[in-house]
């Protein structure tokens, strides 16, 4: 699988952004997913994920009430809408699929593909 992640940029604190990660190679409904971040100088922390069928999600505490993971795998793509977007949200965000099943932990689950990563900028 290859995964794509798009729509980071330079917002303004308060604003928001929406991130998407495409899939290609096999289908995305096969692969639980998730975001993770990873700023400068730190190491990469999770963020968010959703189920095979999008009807679970879960989110890291700084994600909580201002993003929203969802998907469509019809369009095998995968979602993250920031809103309220903070300075410390600044980071290089990656989409990740994993073949596990869900009900395992986000944080240290193995991830089997990742995708490049796309730059979130927030200015103060």
């Amino acid at each position: 699988v290859q995964l794509q992640a798009s729509g980071g940029g330079l917002v303004q604190a308060g604003g928001s952004l929406s991130l998407s990660c495409a899939a290609s190679g096999r289908t995305l409904s096969s692969y639980v997913m998730a975001w993770f971040r990873q700023a400068p100088e730190k190491e990469r922390k999770f963020v968010a994920d959703i189920s095979r069928n999008g009807g679970s999600t879960y989110y890291d505490d700084s994600a909580k009430g201002r993003f929203t993971i969802s998907r469509s795998n019809a369009k095998n793509t995968v979602y993250l809408q920031m809103n309220g977007l903070k300075p410390e949200d600044t980071a290089v965000y990656f989409c990740a699929a994993t073949s596990t099943i869900y009900y395992t932990n986000s944080r240290t689950r193995k991830y089997d593909y990742w995708g490049q990563g796309t730059l979130v900028t927030v200015s103060s």
